[in-house]
């Protein structure tokens, strides 16, 4: 069954690619349609799925008041990436068996898999229906989650025809392909880039890496090493340095007050795995020499 969802995902993707080229017709192109891309971008990628689909819903780093945390998940179903069920269900799994047999999208595979190809073509590690129910018994105890299972087509439509009715064809090119196909290149860097290039501070069993460049345009989430070593953290950009700016967002969220449980790492905890991390580099290097 769900390589049925991936063949149908790859021809969509398809179109959805396709659909974003017209973006390079000038009839097509307009600064209020690159605002209104810009707006729903970031409502679907940094509230949808950065903060909700991944550090509310699949590590509960934060509880977010309900309200605001179905609205959320509504966003980060506009993203298109799967329902709050189904995407979940791939993370935690990826997590269970980051870069080894049987992660979804393991970069042992090489690149283009852990980038793309996992989604459309024949993956064995995909979680079927009844391992879904495995990976997030949560979720699927909320009818509101199990309902979305079925709307990620029409509230995509949805969206389309209000940003017709807004702003014409240059509204849904912009706003609905054109935000599609970059956001998921932004969001698949994170499964690819970020499990090859950076650096390492905590000594994990994967090969995650904290990349900069992918943390800048996915709104911290190419922290990804920090995030691998404490998967239960709301924070993934640990350093001073390391922005991390959907944790910005969980700070604002907890003044507020619409915020609470969230969680972060110790300092001694960080200590700890930097301490491994530094003692098996110092043994590997004696081991070379």
């Amino acid at each position: 069954m769900h390589q049925t969802y991936s063949r149908i995902k790859g021809f969509g993707l398809v179109g959805i690619h396709i659909g974003a080229l017209a973006a390079f017709w000038p009839g097509f192109f307009s600064w209020s349609a690159l605002a209104a891309a810009g707006v729903v971008s970031y409502a679907t990628v940094a509230l949808g799925i950065s903060l909700c689909f991944h550090r509310i819903l699949t590590h509960r780093s934060l509880r977010l008041l309900k309200p605001i945390e179905y609205l959320f998940a509504i966003f980060g179903t506009l993203a298109l990436q799967a329902d709050p069920i189904r995407w979940v269900s791939v993370h935690r799994k990826h997590h269970a068996h980051a870069d080894h047999e049987g992660d979804p999208h393991s970069i042992a595979e090489g690149f283009k898999w852990a980038h793309m190809d996992w989604i459309y073509r024949h993956n064995i590690a995909l979680p079927s229906d009844e391992e879904m129910r495995h990976f997030a018994p949560d979720l699927y105890a909320e009818p509101f989650y199990r309902a979305l299972q079925y709307l990620n087509i029409p509230l995509q439509v949805a969206l389309a025809l209000g940003l017709f009715a807004f702003g014409g064809w240059a509204w849904v090119v912009w706003g609905i392909f054109v935000r599609l196909a970059v956001s998921y290149h932004t969001t698949w860097l994170v499964n690819s880039a970020a499990h090859m290039l950076g650096y390492r501070t905590f000594q994990t069993p994967d090969q995650s890496t904290n990349c900069w460049w992918v943390a800048l345009i996915s709104w911290g989430e190419g922290w990804h090493n920090n995030h691998h070593a404490f998967p239960f953290s709301a924070r993934h950009g640990l350093r001073w340095f390391e922005v991390d700016l959907t944790w910005w967002h969980v700070r604002v969220l907890a003044f507020l007050r619409l915020a609470d449980r969230v969680k972060v790492p110790t300092k001694a905890m960080q200590q700890r795995l930097r301490d491994i991390a530094r003692s098996g580099s110092r043994s590997s290097q004696s081991y070379v020499t």
